[in-house]
């Protein structure tokens, strides 16, 4: 598999379109690749090395998948990222083999069996539904619910229109060739009748909000649509995905209160970007290799080997912003100790990283989920200590009133 093949060798030349490629598991013996948009035995390829034993250089010759490799790693890394994998979509994929064969397609289709990408759009929501509540009470727990159920369908809705843009190169990467639409357990047609379905849902939702929060969130649908072409003619499509997956922080603090507040609700969704940025990145360091292949593009392949560097400026950007979020709606304690927490959570995620390890990155990603989990107990503790002050309101009735009042 492709996927087994690119991952930990470096090619070092500089002047090299894949001067970052990583090559996984070929061992000290040759081996052969397939590349079939270079020339065998370019100069690309003369300082190939095997990223586990660093021994002599490898041997490319013509079009064809390579033959040999360092077996005990290749066999090692494969066991351990899908062991990780099990383990933390166990119960989810159990749920969806357990469904009718006719409808396990479409459940995968809007990865039902992988959950991550539900959360990640809903806690943007569930911040924003927090933070504009009353102060002293607790968020609204039906509205929670509501969006949760709009999570789930949009982020399904999502990922069918990104299926369906990208069928071809989907065919090409191992992580994704057993999709429903590639695999031809579905057609486009089917896809499409699907995607309608879901939408329509997603409308029925929108529809028990305000006016203000309708229209405000179908102008986010755009964002939907256009996502998946960003990676062809951008290196920061995590960027657009940001702005789409975070909008809840918009949408949210409407449902709520009837219209934003701009000052508390925009450094929200400022925050909430540059974390969708981070951890997009590191999920997008998986498939770097191949996309490079494909000429997609990403903040990983954009960012390199500095995506240290560049995701800590957008951690501390995320920090400052969620601090500002908090000053600006009298924020108290518990709200501030939690964001001092998740910097220090992605702190350490940064500093473990290891962009040429696929399975490492699969950990820190699913790791965003407790950063979405921990801000949202902050604002819900934080709201909750806010000063419950009634308004007291006197009123003067004159004296001559007050007796004709009462006659």
């Amino acid at each position: 598999m492709l996927v087994n093949l690119v991952r930990r060798c470096f090619v070092p030349h500089q002047n090299s379109l894949l001067s970052n490629l990583v090559i996984p598991s070929l061992g000290p013996r040759k081996g052969l690749l397939h590349f079939p948009h270079l020339a065998a035995g370019s100069r690309t390829f003369s300082q190939l090395r095997c990223g586990m034993c660093r021994r002599r250089p490898l041997e490319v010759t013509s079009f064809t998948p390579y033959t040999k490799s360092c077996q005990k790693y290749e066999k090692k890394e494969e066991a351990s990222s899908l062991q990780f994998i099990q383990m933390r979509y166990i119960s989810s994929a159990q749920l969806v083999d357990s469904t009718p064969k006719s409808i396990q397609p479409y459940l995968r289709l809007m990865r039902l069996d992988r959950p991550i990408g539900s959360w990640l759009l809903f806690w943007p929501c569930g911040w924003a539904i927090a933070g504009s509540a009353a102060p002293g009470c607790l968020p609204d727990i039906a509205l929670l619910s509501l969006f949760g159920a709009g999570a789930v369908i949009m982020r399904g809705a999502g990922c069918t229109i990104n299926d369906m843009w990208d069928k071809d190169i989907d065919g090409k990467v191992s992580r994704t060739k057993d999709r429903p639409l590639v695999s031809g357990q579905l057609t486009r047609g089917d896809a499409l009748v699907f995607l309608a379905g879901q939408l329509g849902l997603g409308l029925a939702i929108l529809l028990q909000l305000n006016w203000y929060s309708i229209v405000l969130g179908a102008s986010s649908l755009g964002l939907v649509i256009v996502y998946p072409l960003m990676k062809r003619i951008t290196h920061w499509p995590q960027l657009v995905l940001g702005m789409t997956f975070n909008w809840g922080a918009l949408l949210g603090w409407s449902a709520v209160q009837g219209s934003c507040d701009w000052s508390a609700c925009l450094p929200l969704y400022a925050a909430g970007v540059c974390w969708t940025i981070i951890y997009d990145t590191i999920y997008a360091h998986q498939d770097k290799a191949e996309d490079l292949l494909m000429g997609i593009k990403s903040t990983a392949i954009r960012f390199g080997e500095n995506t240290k560097l560049w995701l800590s400026g957008f951690a501390l950007a995320m920090s400052s912003s969620l601090i500002l979020s908090g000053l600006n709606c009298d924020q108290t304690w518990p709200y501030f100790l939690s964001v001092g927490v998740i910097s220090a959570h992605i702190s350490h995620q940064l500093y473990t990283l290891d962009i040429s390890q696929a399975n490492d990155c699969a950990r820190k990603f699913v790791s965003n989920h407790y950063v979405g989990l921990l801000l949202f107990l902050g604002i819900v503790f934080g709201n909750y200590l806010k000063n419950r002050t009634t308004p007291k309101v006197t009123v003067e009735v004159d004296t001559k009133e007050k007796v004709a009042l009462f006659q």
